[in-house]
């Protein structure tokens, strides 16, 4: 029978534990300090621990660094005070599965055992995984990213993806969500740039029939189409503040409520979320709650753009041209060793997205192999002119507003051309929200 260690000092505690690890089929082995704790440790094997933050002779801080240095297999799950997050973010950090608040909620415990010992298991019958799929690279940053992903799909803590656009941000979401417990649920990614404000609650949280005009009938949001698996809030810094405060309260709770209900739904789920914006200086700059901030980047993950890791340029290519000889049903077209050399030099603004943007192109339009340099047509950037050098190179008569116009004109139909006319790849490839990209498109009448 699986063992599970529980460590309380509250008589009260170890016993509502212990009944409910029974009832569950598994069998609980009970200590009332970190020393009892760590001793039946070396006496049995467990599959998992559940164990209070405050213990009579430490803290449980110290029991999980000790379980994640000697039995690293181990998921820990941290019980804290009513109310202490801060505590709870901590114990995340230092490698818990996930937490509680006490008084214990009976459906939330039975849960997050449910969870944590369906990881024990699929990592006791896995064999360690080398490559990650979807994250391309042998390059040392792609396999320290590779590493903390492996780490981190094992626990349920809120992970914050940062990286410049195009850099596979998503895909670093999806592989954590794919090792983790979760994999066979769903995985909803929600680019919160794009979702218009007056639909947004109704988006994430669902909405009744006739909760407003329009409400034909009941709809699940977001959070209920991703019970059980994973929330992946892409450009999370976009949101407007009015939506975080909300957000924030659904991922306290694990509850939401649709639009026009008077009811509240539990939902389980994990939050991954990403942004090319730094989250700290948008802080900062009062455009995103500390309190929710403190909440999402519980683990923080860094994507390196392509140009930091242009070793990584062939194997990319390699693995993109066999990706569009699929799609297109055509023979794997293959570079020459002079357009190879060429990529690897190149600076990519766009990192991995422009990459395949870049070679799509080629195959798309030539009718020869390998493919040359030529057929990359890569861009040229211009070195960047002074306020004064740029004010010459104004037109008679032009004035500065229109000069500036004709300038972002001209960057946003080339990000729209690069991104074969998808606004929302667009957007991301230069760095704005998808309602910026839309309005600026309206005013410069950019069809």
């Amino acid at each position: 029978m699986n063992k599970i260690l529980v460590v309380d000092d509250e008589p009260d505690i170890l016993e509502l534990l212990s009944m409910t690890i029974q009832r569950m089929k598994f069998k609980p082995i009970c200590a009332t300090n970190l020393q009892e704790a760590k001793a039946l440790l070396e006496e049995h094997q467990f599959q998992l621990c559940l164990t209070d933050m405050r213990l009579p002779d430490g803290s449980g801080l110290e029991l999980i660094s000790h379980i994640q240095t000697s039995y690293k297999e181990m998921p820990v799950v941290m019980i804290t005070a009513y109310g202490s997050i801060d505590m709870a973010i901590e114990a995340m950090k230092t490698g818990a599965f996930d937490f509680l608040s006490k008084p214990v909620e009976l459906d939330k415990l039975r849960n997050i055992i449910k969870n944590a010992m369906s990881l024990s298991k699929q990592e006791a019958n896995s064999n360690e995984v080398k490559s990650i799929p979807g994250i391309i690279g042998n390059s040392e940053s792609i396999e320290q990213l590779n590493h903390q992903i492996f780490k981190v799909a094992r626990s349920h803590a809120p992970v914050f993806i940062h990286g410049e656009s195009g850099t596979g941000k998503e895909l670093v979401a999806r592989a954590i969500h794919q090792l983790g417990h979760r994999r066979d649920q769903a995985f909803i990614a929600v680019n919160c740039g794009a979702i218009p404000s007056d639909l947004m609650e109704s988006e994430f949280f669902g909405h009744k029939k006739g909760a407003f005009t329009g409400a034909s009938g009941n709809k699940e949001g977001f959070f209920q189409a991703a019970n059980g698996g994973t929330l992946f809030l892409d450009e999370v810094a976009d949101l407007p503040l009015a939506m975080q405060v909300k957000l924030l309260r659904a991922i306290q709770e694990s509850l939401v409520r649709p639009v026009g209900s008077e009811t509240e739904v539990p939902v389980d789920v994990r939050i991954l979320s990403a942004s090319h914006k730094d989250l700290q200086m948008e802080v900062e700059d009062k455009n995103f709650r500390e309190d929710l901030f403190y909440r999402l980047d519980v683990i923080n993950l860094q994507v390196p753009p392509l140009r930091e890791r242009t070793g990584d340029v062939p194997l990319l290519c390699d693995h993109i041209l066999q990706q569009l000889a699929k799609s297109l049903d055509l023979p794997k077209s293959t570079l020459s060793r002079n357009a190879q050399v060429h990529l690897q030099q190149y600076h990519f603004p766009g990192n991995v997205r422009e990459l395949e943007n870049i070679l799509q192109r080629a195959v798309t339009l030539i009718d020869h192999d390998p493919i040359e340099i030529a057929d990359l047509n890569l861009k040229k950037l211009q070195p960047v002119k002074s306020a004064s050098e740029r004010a010459h190179m104004l037109a008679p008569g032009e004035k500065l507003e229109e000069y500036l116009e004709d300038i972002e004109r001209e960057l946003l139909t080339q990000a729209l051309e690069d991104c074969r006319w998808n606004k929302t790849a667009a957007a991301e490839q230069l760095g704005m929200s998808f309602r910026s990209m839309r309005y600026r498109l309206k005013k410069l009448s950019i069809d």
